[in-house]
């Protein structure tokens, strides 16, 4: 590697943040990324007063025109605005079933927002308040990777044995991929009714992007063993297997995962129950195997929900997933005398989710109560024609 041996010319007082140091502070964009952040405007301060105030009263003069949707995982400051709230999947079929909604305003993150766009019409417009609000997960699968790993499974020879099956969280160009080769989308409650349908359709399931979702319910729900699971890695040549274990394998699990479920440890569910005696352990199925063996339950967002819901007066329970809805959830609760901690010691929102804030709201609201359509999210005919096609597949699952 070649160094740079010229004199420095930087002035050793010079503390002013690095470019990649503003990118992470959400202060820069970067050019060459998959999506920009800026914003055509001024936002809001964050510490303006008059915020809530503003977002009442832009939302009040859009009227039935507008449709905002609210992710669990948001905070509290912009659920109160939605009209919905729910999981990703609940949300783009809420925005469906509005059709005369001329504004959709989803806040949640980008892959969110395009299944929302491939299931409206195309007179509405969907709307993401922060471009930069993404998906660690859904980025962590590029529509050039999983082409690269269909001609590695192609050249193994069992690529035409294989169904791929793609989670939610995914890319429209992954959804799209998944159309085209014949396969469906789930959500983490019906995952394990998807893979029973792929295993009908062929031998294998290449499941895209959140291994600990594919190999939880293949071996939670379907009663395989872990040595049934491979895990496709796209920065090794040949996903760092070989054509032997390709053809072994009945599941082929993409290299994948949550960054706030994924951090969820053994260590953390007996360091819960040493801490809460008679604690239920209730953790989402994109935990790690070990912690999903280790729980009492295990289920989606809206079966957290749910579950807590039914609980009795006097129980107690330890969430694994994001914190934004742990705490929600447990204030919601707390009058019935419910006690809910967060599964881990260490405080853990979802970062990209968590950059939809009221500023963000704010400014999208009031842009569109102006006449300006702001960060819309469209997805290109070619790619929605597939990526519905998975999705519907999904709807016609048994």
């Amino acid at each position: 590697m070649a160094v740079n041996t010229a004199p420095s010319t930087a002035d050793p007082l010079d503390v002013r943040p690095s470019p990649l140091a503003l990118l992470l502070l959400g202060r820069e964009a970067d050019a060459a990324s998959e999506r920009g952040v800026d914003c055509p405007g001024d936002l809001p301060s964050p510490s303006d007063p008059d915020l809530v105030a503003r977002a009442r009263a832009a939302k009040e003069q859009l009227g039935d025109r507008v449709f905002v949707l609210g992710h669990h995982y948001q905070r509290d400051e912009v659920i109160q605005f939605a009209d919905v709230t729910g999981d990703s999947f609940k949300l783009a079929r809420d925005a469906a079933a509005r059709p005369g909604a001329e504004y959709i305003v989803f806040c949640g993150v980008h892959f969110m927002a395009e299944s929302a766009d491939i299931l409206t019409t195309d007179d509405q417009r969907v709307i993401l308040p922060d471009l930069a609000a993404g998906c660690s997960m859904a980025d962590m699968a590029t529509a050039e990777q999983v082409a690269e790993a269909w001609d590695v499974l192609t050249e193994a020879g069992v690529a035409d044995t294989t169904v791929p099956v793609s989670y939610m969280n995914s890319s429209a160009d992954i959804k799209a991929f998944t159309g085209r080769h014949g396969g469906t989308i789930c959500t983490s409650s019906n995952a394990e009714r998807a893979l029973r349908w792929a295993f009908e359709q062929g031998e294998k399931v290449l499941f895209l992007p959140d291994q600990h979702l594919g190999r939880n319910t293949a071996v939670r729900d379907l009663g395989m063993s872990l040595e049934d699971c491979v895990v496709y890695n796209p920065h090794k040549p040949g996903g760092g297997l070989t054509a032997d274990q390709l053809r072994d394998a009945k599941m082929i699990l993409w290299r994948g995962h949550c960054s706030v479920h994924g951090r969820f440890s053994l260590e953390s569910v007996e360091d819960v129950r040493a801490r809460v005696p008679g604690v239920n352990v209730l953790v989402h199925p994109e935990c790690r195997h070990e912690v999903v063996a280790a729980a009492d339950y295990v289920g989606s967002t809206e079966y957290i929900i749910k579950t807590l819901e039914a609980a009795p007066a006097g129980s107690k329970w330890a969430i694994g997933t994001e914190l934004n809805l742990v705490r929600r959830l447990a204030n919601r609760y707390a009058a019935e005398g419910k006690e809910i901690v967060f599964l881990d010691r260490t405080v853990c929102f979802c970062s990209t989710m968590n950059r939809i804030d009221l500023p963000h709201l704010v400014w999208t609201l009031e842009a569109l109560a102006a006449g300006r359509t702001v960060n819309r999210i469209t997805v290109d005919p070619e790619t929605e024609k597939y990526a519905k096609a998975a999705l519907e597949q999904m709807l016609a699952l048994p």
